[in-house]
């Protein structure tokens, strides 16, 4: 019920527009105002923007339907628990990325393990078609090109096949992405939009609330994190998730090399981004961030994989903690 009650605030205030109130109110008012702790243009996206204008865009996004259901469930579970700001926040992204993108991530090794253990008959596929492909090819006078054309043709239809014998297509491991990213999105914009004014609850204002709703060196969820901790954290926690993935892989293409360096990149950018949000944002990543991680481990268990009716393949392992740090030591002690 509370829940409810709540939603009839989660509209936008008004802009307030000081020139037409006269210069004898505009003092009073700008003074009685909370100064915000976030930069200009951090807090100016939440303005009421023209039709048109160069905000709209972002508007449309604050305003959606999204959006709104993730500022709902961050107010259900700040009313339902009673906790703090910062506990609510670290509770909703514990229990999304539990019942959401574990199951998902849990999905998604399960096609991957199945695709891998078809990778030997694809092998075997593929040999006999190139030498029933080069075979055709002296017959019927085909050039290299022709050859070559018929033969990833062919090839292609036939792994199609076993994708669909299987149920295994590869495209289905990317769900994963195609949810986890719009989550991210959507509960940054709805705390953004906590964090700038933008929604009442309950007749109170969730920035006044989130102003005195944080702990330890960031009581302030509305401000930036001065000391740097959070925004650090966040792309250490990534850098460890990219190396992981890095370390798994043995004898990587070029264009997954290029893929990890373009990921690297985006991790260490994430902490000049994470700097310039308020510390609500920047606690929803790291804790987003420490989850995934988690999860990543999780999901290496042998144990959790048989639960999860993983199948086993090749490059499984039975001690996949112990190889992991060796993995890790053996890289960056041959640095030095």
């Amino acid at each position: 019920m509370l829940c409810r009650l709540s939603l009839r605030w989660l509209r936008p205030l008004p802009a307030l527009r000081l020139g037409a109130l006269g210069p004898q109110l505009a003092p009073v008012l700008t003074g009685g105002m909370r100064r915000s702790a976030l930069p200009v243009w951090a807090a100016s996206s939440v303005s009421a923007v023209a039709p048109g204008g160069a905000g709209g865009w972002y508007e449309a996004l604050a305003t959606s339907a999204p959006v709104q259901g993730a500022e709902e469930l961050l107010l259900c579970a700040h009313t339902a628990t009673g906790l703090p700001w910062w506990g609510s926040i670290l509770l909703t992204t514990v229990a999304l990325r539990g019942a959401v993108t574990l199951p998902l991530a849990a999905y998604q090794h399960y096609i991957l393990a199945k695709v891998e253990n078809l990778q030997p008959e694809i092998k075997n596929i593929a040999r006999h078609l190139n030498q029933e492909v080069a075979v055709r090819a002296n017959q019927l006078g085909w050039s290299k090109r022709v050859a070559r054309l018929t033969y990833l043709k062919i090839l292609r239809r036939l792994v199609s096949e076993l994708y669909i014998r299987d149920n295994c297509h590869p495209f289905k491991a990317t769900v994963l992405v195609w949810i986890q990213i719009p989550m991210w999105i959507f509960m940054s914009v709805a705390l953004r939009n906590f964090s700038t004014g933008a929604t009442h609850s309950e007749g109170f204002s969730v920035q006044e609330q989130l102003a005195t709703g944080g702990v330890l060196w960031f009581p302030d969820l509305t401000a930036l994190d001065s000391t740097w901790i959070l925004p650090v954290s966040v792309g250490v926690i990534n850098l460890l998730i990219v190396e992981m993935f890095a370390l798994q892989k043995i004898g990587m293409s070029r264009f997954q090399t290029y893929i990890t360096y373009f990921v690297r990149a985006v991790s260490v950018l994430m902490i000049p981004i994470a700097a310039t949000v308020p510390s609500s944002i920047a606690l929803y990543w790291l804790c987003s961030s420490f989850m995934g991680l988690s999860q990543n481990l999780l999901l290496r268990s042998p144990r959790f994989r048989q639960l999860c009716r993983i199948p086993l393949t090749k490059s499984d392992s039975h001690t996949p903690y112990k190889d992991l740090f060796a993995a890790f030591y053996a890289k960056f002690s041959s640095r030095k």
